[in-house]
């Protein structure tokens, strides 16, 4: 495990953001602007997943995670913050925020179930926001320059999000968590994940007025299935998370550290 900080971003979300701010381009833009719908309701499941999975621990386990839960809950709960405000913007857009309703209603079904399982779906996601992040990070330019907040409010996320993606899997491992049920929950995120990404990034795109023009979904073929594609890019690590023998740590970090380094201006350590 690693040592996690909790950092307060130096950006000002109160002014409007432009509709198209990611390049000008439409299809990021409503792709972007879907996934951070999902934020406030997800990490707060996250949260409560790890402080939950922490508090299951026996003592004598706890001082070993204390740290890192702690630096966990502390950038999950200012990532959803940020959001939250960002998300404010988007229903001045006229967008309509469907997916975290109804992520929301999902995750009753938990209630009452054996922490593990909160465990094993949170793992499951922090898989695929790591996958995300480094993408990102490495194709920073497909964020644009239109609206530098946001840029480095993505870039910001996806260095935290690469920097705490162990602590969940390790907490499900410390409590005796299996790969049968790991592998049936990365199954499951998988094709929910996919759905509302979809559902929510179409639905943005009608209400902008943007989902049947041609630059649309010529923009969504090549940032997905292109030459620097983000699914060509982010499968074969996806499929990392079903081996036996997996830990996210075999996933590159170097991306985040260099961000993180290079952009400490951008942001304050408020807590270590």
């Amino acid at each position: 495990m690693t040592d996690l900080v909790v950092r307060r971003l130096l950006v000002d979300m109160e002014k409007p953001i432009p509709r198209h701010w990611c390049g000008g381009d439409a299809f990021r833009t409503a792709l972007f602007n879907a996934l951070s719908m999902s934020f406030p309701v997800g990490e707060q499941f996250f949260i409560d997943s790890v402080r939950d999975g922490f508090k299951a621990l026996p003592p004598e386990k706890q001082e070993k995670y204390r740290a890192e839960v702690q630096g966990f809950i502390g950038q999950e709960a200012t990532h959803r913050r940020l959001h939250s405000l960002y998300n404010e913007h988007l229903d001045k857009l006229g967008l309509q925020n469907t997916w975290g309703p109804r992520a929301k209603e999902r995750m009753k079904m938990l209630d009452g179930v054996d922490v593990r399982h909160w465990l094993a779906a949170t793992a499951a996601n922090e898989h695929f926001t790591a996958i995300l992040a480094d993408f990102m990070l490495t194709n920073p330019d497909f964020l644009g320059t239109e609206d530098e907040r946001l840029r480095t409010l993505w870039l910001w996320h996806s260095a935290e999000e690469s920097e705490h993606k162990c602590v969940a899997f390790d907490l499900y491992q410390a409590l005796g968590g299996d790969h049968h049920w790991r592998i049936k929950w990365m199954r499951r995120v998988t094709l929910v994940f996919l759905v509302d990404t979809l559902r929510q990034t179409v639905n943005n795109l009608r209400r902008d007025g943007t989902l049947w023009k041609w630059s649309t979904w010529k923009s969504a073929a090549s940032y997905l299935f292109g030459q620097r594609g983000l699914v060509r890019h982010t499968y074969a690590p996806w499929r990392e998370y079903f081996r036996t023998d997996f830990h996210p740590l075999q996933l590159h970090s170097e991306a985040s550290q260099q961000w993180l380094a290079a952009n400490a201006g951008q942001y304050k350590v408020v807590s270590a």
